[in-house]
């Protein structure tokens, strides 16, 4: 298959992720159909692109008559056999191993031969996941980050079996709906993404743990120092740009500091113990009761979007 062939994209679950997905790919002029296990979650799916389209219109990313078109591309269904013509399949639904396996099993009996198929997870072992799919060489794993419809990343994650042609075919197609991608070549927990992000916060933990830094100023170093090189350069760029001569030296007297924690923390464990899990129930490392999980939601999206609408400008110049 070539890019040009990939005309319909089935997406499974409408959650979320899956909204965001089939949003993306309906504005690139796709024909998308989303699929769910009931009604209720297909309307859930309709309000959310609703919403992210609001937003985008607001921050002038999209205009009203180009939001419009793109709902015209997108149809929902409780039905698995609308994804019988589907070019591409990508995979949203609950993060089971189990599920996903069986959900791919009954798809493949259902989907073309030639049909693509990706399955997006944080971090389950796409080996896994596709453990009870015949024909591995079309199976890739396509981790996209949250929000879907902001954030550029999307990880394509190859399983032992998954063809070249697959990976490429996958790279042009993210390329073409304004996405960059990443090949993890080997299928590892955590792939790129999650690895880095984790190795921050254990150190992060520790910091705090160790009573070094508060909470507040080791999110405040992080977003005024690295966080802030970040979104220019990467860790082997600014290691380049600051001499590798100067990290060698650090790393021969810090690596031997610096965390190397193999389980979840008692900071971690006593959040967990006490219900304090962030936004989702009103307490965290910080309050976000009486309104103020929205507001930070809120002001983390209007900041992406300025990041967004600079990345959008760049690739213009």
């Amino acid at each position: 298959m070539k890019l040009e062939d990939i005309k319909k994209i089935g997406v499974a679950g409408g959650g979320t992720m899956g909204s965001g997905i089939a949003q993306i790919f309906a504005q690139n002029g796709y024909e998308v159909v989303v699929t769910d296990i009931a009604e209720k979650y297909l309307e859930n799916t309709k309000r959310i692109i609703l919403l992210n389209q609001k937003t985008l219109i607001d921050e002038g990313l999209l205009t009203e008559e180009e939001a419009q078109t793109s709902l015209k591309n997108i149809s929902y269904s409780t039905d698995k056999n609308v994804f019988s013509d589907a070019d591409m399949i990508v995979e949203a639904i609950i993060e089971k191993m189990d599920i996903k396996q069986d959900y791919w099993k009954e798809v493949e009996s259902i989907a073309r031969h030639d049909c693509i198929f990706a399955t997006n997870t944080s971090g389950l072992s796409i080996n896994g996941i596709c453990q009870k799919v015949s024909n591995k060489g079309r199976f890739i794993g396509m981790h996209w980050w949250n929000p879907p419809h902001i954030i550029p990343l999307i990880e394509l994650v190859k399983a032992d079996e998954t063809t070249e042609e697959t990976v490429n075919l996958l790279k042009e197609l993210v390329s073409k709906i304004g996405k960059e991608s990443v090949v993890v070549l080997k299928d590892v927990n955590g792939f790129i993404g999650n690895r880095i992000q984790f190795a921050v916060y254990r150190e992060a933990l520790k910091i705090v743990e160790d009573g070094i830094a508060t909470v507040e100023d080791v999110d405040k170093a992080m977003k005024y120092g690295p966080g802030f090189r970040y979104p220019v350069l990467g860790p082997f760029e600014t290691a380049d740009l600051g001499g590798l001569d100067t990290f060698y030296y650090i790393s021969s007297y810090l690596f031997n500091e610096i965390s190397d924690e193999k389980r979840p923390t008692k900071l971690q464990q006593n959040l967990m113990d006490n219900q304090m899990l962030g936004v989702k129930s009103g307490r965290g490392w910080y309050d976000y009761s009486d309104g103020k999980g929205e507001e930070a939601m809120s002001r983390r999206d209007k900041n992406f979007y300025k990041m967004l609408k600079h990345i959008h400008k760049e690739k213009q110049n």
